[in-house]
């Protein structure tokens, strides 16, 4: 018996950080993650430099306290794409 999430992704469902190669770092739960693309929802975006902050401090802060969704959905081409790797994986400095 399948499930129809199959073929998404090994990250399907996971709340994933997706540094670009450009300003903009993503935070959301990867929905399908092919060669072409990376499809995320209940997405929160961030500039570098955005409120004095880097990307290195918004993931963190969000490691730390978690996501608010500012966007639905964000379909990311790959050739954007820098690195992608799970929120859970991210160090906050907490004991």
């Amino acid at each position: 018996m399948g499930t129809f999430h199959s073929g998404k992704g090994e990250l399907h469902g996971i709340t994933v950080v997706v540094d670009t190669k450009g300003p903009q770092v993503y935070i959301g739960r990867c929905w399908e993650m092919n060669d072409e693309q990376i499809v995320l929802v209940d997405v929160d975006e961030h500039e570098d430099g955005q409120d004095g902050r880097s990307k290195q401090d918004f993931v963190c802060q969000a490691a730390k306290v978690g996501v608010w969704k500012t966007r639905d959905r964000v379909v990311l081409p790959r050739a954007q794409v820098d690195t992608v790797t799970p929120l859970g994986a991210i160090a906050t400095g907490r004991d």
